[in-house]
């Protein structure tokens, strides 16, 4: 019989066969479904939102072209040349203290200055909506400003109140409801203060030295397209190579969202993979449990003639086209996800508000639901090619006849090797992909090894009294035993969710408990080398057992590393921070006292020679840098080049003064800089802290004060909410667990039916039965969740410790919430189905054995 004729009529034979429905496939289905539409919604969101960024650019960037300067503005040539460009529009950034005009209260604001153009497309909205001049113009000496509602609940004020601003009063005349390049400015630690660049001149804030950014959005005549904006950036590196200026354009109109969104959507696409990946252990189930429901039907095939090819093409064919609903239906909602995700996204990010179809993604998420199911069905339906008829005429089923024929196996495996690789391929971070899909295997492979080790465990423990835990622990190892199925489906969820809360656990310990026993009380930015003496004896007044660090700091960017431009070099990504936008560096004549040389030597307090700078060693390790290379830093519109003398280690986590670079005091001798310092006092209560930050702020109006608890209780917070979404997603294979759990559980159920009514025809009780399943299920939980709190703590050990640096500790809390997960999940699924097992009449099952 020819390919295409076999092919034909084993369709037509799979047809004729699913008439009877999908029973025993609802698990199989929706664990292709859960998958498929996790893999393809998360790409598809991904992708509306990288769209919208594009699309949106314009408005985003309230530019074509965005140049960024910090602590100086453009010079009058570097003017010129962006008003050849076309339209410019200039604004100022920085952050400051607001204070009552009674100075009883005050906070943290990111100010914001904009000049009459703002913005240049898009639209500012305020409540109520007012002209440029009649929200920021100055009337009777009074410049105005927009705040949003967390400025006004913050200093409990109202529209039409009045701060201070440096030595400036400004009246809030209205409430601040969107900017459009918001998302492009970047996230910021405090409310917005949208005022003028006139006001910003009179608050005083801007002196030598000052942390302010100055950054000029240019609109090109005549609609420009991309080839025109790259020539504007071609034109600008040519024309002021030592400008440092940082030039962001429309199609890279918010770099850091995009960024964070490429990260989150592929860490949820390895999440739904994993979702996949444990459904697979689903279908697998299901695939075994229709197969031997079809015993009869498969040796009827073989005994008529048909061979072992033919039976397997059969039920591939319909084991295919079932995984085809559920993919269709993951496809279903993975189209309808971004059209949801643009309703509750659209007041956070810029999603397009008529969602999108983006084939590309479901495509993918296609490819990796039909390699599942392959990988996972192969096996199975190989057995069954080669069972004899004889043997399945007298039920013997297809489990336990050995591994399938070579051929299957190697499928089997080719199709997973393909299935990883496509992972790591389409993934951005390729070698964090890699990781992740090693570890799966990994833990399939020790989840394997648990499961045997528990079946070996049961069938060599000592013959116990009690006869509810002899079944239990007979039915943990005996052949077709749902152990496997168990152990392999909830270890896998259970681990992922015990590593992220061990993960989110250790990090909030980090923020909550061990950083503010070591980090300062404060941060003071902005202090002037005129007043640095006046601020140390006001803090000597104010906190007497005090410690204050103070140095001298100043803004650069590395654009150069032994000579070559960064922008030409392939940098790793843990390292890449360092380059990207601008650094705070410093100088001294000693090493620090918060740093430890590890390498080279520091230069003499007298050093008068070249340019030498100290780098971070960890960093320099990222960036591939050693004694003696040259970096060159851009400041102040000047390019430094200096050599590395030494390395150092840094401690980041202690939140002191900590520099990446800290230069020889010859390099940037004569140039302007302000002062950043520290305050620790272990013993200031709130009372004391509230006292100091008034007092500063008063006597000193233009120096910015940071209370580190506040910073902390902000990342804390928004931590919080990133380990709430994270756990969401992470769901999503625990769900997937749950489902196939369910499935295996109801594929044993024949076998179960089997025992309980031979047991109850021998005398056993309802109640020992009872007993006897929950012992079980509660042994396999047990095992699971020990496994897979061993392996969520090596795995968060590894995240905090070696990936983050910190220091890492085991949770009880968590170990706990694991097991009575499992057990709840294990005994609960199990006597759900167990309750219905129990309610067989004896009579029909004995007259068919």
């Amino acid at each position: 019989m020819s390919l295409s004729r076999t092919l034909r009529l084993a369709v037509r034979f799979s047809l004729r066969e699913m008439r009877g429905g999908l029973a025993g496939f609802f698990v199989f289905i929706a664990c292709i479904a859960l998958g498929v539409g996790a893999i393809g919604g998360v790409n598809s969101v991904a992708r509306a939102i990288g769209d919208a960024v594009e699309t949106q650019g314009q408005s985003l960037l309230a530019g074509d072209l965005r140049f960024s300067l910090t602590q100086r503005r453009v010079s009058d040539d570097e003017r010129a040349f962006l008003s050849s460009l076309g339209d410019v529009s200039e604004s100022a950034a920085m952050r400051s203290m607001a204070r009552l005009p009674d100075g009883s209260d005050q906070t943290l604001v990111e100010v914001k200055a904009v000049d009459g153009l703002y913005p240049l497309y898009g639209a500012l909205e305020t409540v109520p909506q007012l002209s440029h001049d009649d929200l920021f113009a100055a009337q009777n000496g009074v410049f105005g400003a927009a705040a949003p509602d967390l400025l006004f609940e913050r200093l409990g004020i109202k529209p039409g109140d009045r701060i201070m601003l440096g030595t400036q009063e400004i009246e809030l005349r209205a409430v601040l409801a969107s900017e459009p390049d918001a998302v492009s400015d970047g996230f910021g630690f405090a409310p917005r203060l949208l005022i003028s660049l006139p006001a910003l001149e009179a608050s005083g804030l801007v002196q030598p030295g000052s942390l302010i950014r100055n950054i000029y959005k240019v609109r090109l005549a005549g609609g420009a397209d991309e080839a025109a904006l790259e020539a504007a950036r071609e034109r600008a590196g040519t024309a002021f190579p030592d400008a440092g200026w940082s030039i962001r354009s429309r199609s890279n109109a918010a770099p850091s969202l995009s960024s964070n969104v490429e990260r989150f959507s592929q860490f949820l696409t390895l999440v739904g993979l994993t979702a996949l990946v444990v459904g697979g252990v689903g279908v697998a189930n299901a695939v075994r449990a229709y197969l031997d429901s079809k015993r009869s039907v498969i040796a009827t095939f073989k005994s008529l003639g048909a061979s072992g090819g033919f039976v397997f093409t059969v039920y591939l064919v319909q084991i295919l086209l079932i995984s085809g609903i559920g993919i269709a239906a993951g496809l279903v909602l993975a189209a309808l996800m971004p059209f949801a995700a643009s309703a509750m996204l659209s007041t956070v990010l810029p999603v397009p508000a008529n969602g999108g179809f983006y084939p590309s993604a479901l495509a993918i998420a296609t490819l990796f639901g039909l390699m599942i199911t392959l990988v996972f069905a192969l096996m199975p339906l190989g057995r069954a090619r080669d069972v004899p008829a004889t043997a399945l005429f007298r039920e013997m089923g297809i489990e336990g006849r050995g591994w399938p024929r070579p051929v299957y196996v190697v499928l089997s495996v080719a199709i997973a090797g393909g299935l990883a690789g496509l992972a790591v391929w389409f993934s951005d971070d390729r070698r964090m992909a890699a990781i992740f899909v090693g570890a799966t295997v990994l833990a399939f492979v020790i989840l394997r090894a648990v499961a045997l080790a528990v079946e070996w465990l049961a069938r060599r423990s000592p013959r116990v009294s009690s006869t509810p835990l002899r079944l239990a622990l007979g039915n943990i190892h005996r052949p077709g035993a749902l152990t496997p199925s168990v152990v392999l489906s909830l270890g896998l969820g259970l681990t992922l969710l015990a590593t992220l809360a061990l993960i989110d656990g250790n990090l909030r310990r980090q923020i909550t408990g061990n950083l503010p026993e070591v980090a300062p009380n404060f941060f003071f930015v902005d202090i002037q080398s005129n007043s640095v003496d006046d601020f140390t004896a006001l803090i000597g007044k104010e906190a007497p057992d005090g410690k204050l660090m103070k140095v001298p700091m100043l803004r650069g960017r590395i654009t150069a590393l032994n000579g070559v431009n960064v922008r030409d070099l392939k940098i790793p990504p843990e390292g890449g921070w360092v380059l990207r936008g601008d650094r705070g560096i410093t100088y001294a004549a000693d090493v620090p006292e918060n740093a430890t040389l590890t390498e080279g030597e520091w230069w003499p307090a007298d050093y008068k020679g070249e340019p030498l700078v100290s780098f971070s060693a960890e960093e320099a390790a990222e960036l591939g840098l050693k004694i003696g290379d040259t970096i060159t830093v851009n400041v102040l519109g000047r390019s430094i080049s200096a050599k590395i003398a030494s390395f150092r280690r840094v401690e980041w986590e202690t939140l002191a003064i900590n520099f990446v670079m800290v230069f020889s005091p010859n390099t940037f001798a004569g140039a302007p800089h302000a002062w950043l310092a520290t305050l620790t006092d272990a013993n200031a209560a709130p009372a004391d802290e509230s006292r100091i930050l008034n007092a500063v702020t008063r006597s000193f109006p233009t120096v910015t004060t940071v209370r580190v608890k506040d910073a902390l209780d902000v990342v804390n917070g928004l931590l919080g909410q990133l380990a709430t979404a994270i756990r969401a997603a992470a769901a999503v294979a625990l769900i997937a667990s749950v489902l196939v759990l369910s499935g295996a559980l109801a594929a044993g159920n024949r076998a179960r039916i089997h025992d309980a009514v031979v047991l109850k025809t021998l005398g056993a009780t309802r109640r020992t039965l009872i007993a006897a399943f929950s012992l079980e299920y509660m042994l396999i939980g047990l095992a699971t969740a020990v496994f897979a709190l061993l392996a969520g703590g090596i795995a968060a050990w590894f995240v905090v410790s070696q990936v983050m640096n910190l220091p890492s500790s085991f949770l009880p809390e968590v170990a706990l919430s694991t097991v009575v997960l499992a057990l709840v999940l294990t005994v609960g699924f199990g006597l759900i189905g167990t309750w219905r097992v129990l309610g067989h009449k004896a009579a029909p099952v004995l007259r068919n054995l």
